[in-house]
């Protein structure tokens, strides 16, 4: 998506040449939205694919976890590839925030 790149056989990623690390639960998030960029995804569809099914739903744990992949994924890079929809959940930009 855009420069942003997702191996999920070993699990890294990349935005351009630049190898990012990133814990158990921030991959699968983002590999969540890099399988349908331009999608609105809820909290809902991103709590069901990250986490297991007895996850309490109440929690704010997805919109902790979407900050966390900004820091990493975006903010060095001077790009906002995930966009917050309100009311609604969060979206991969198509061109990957550029």
């Amino acid at each position: 998506v855009g420069d942003l790149r997702l191996d999920p056989a070993t699990r890294q990623v990349w935005r351009g040449e630049t190898e990012i690390p990133l814990s158990a639960k921030e991959f699968s998030l983002l590999e969540a939205f890099m399988r349908r960029p331009g999608e609105v995804l809820s909290r809902y569809q991103l709590l069901e694919h990250a986490w297991d099914y007895e996850y309490e739903n109440r929690s704010n744990v997805v919109d902790v976890y979407v900050r966390l992949l900004r820091r990493k994924i975006d903010r060095p890079f001077g790009v906002e590839s995930i966009e917050t929809v309100r009311g609604a959940g969060y979206r991969l930009r198509e061109d990957g925030g550029r």
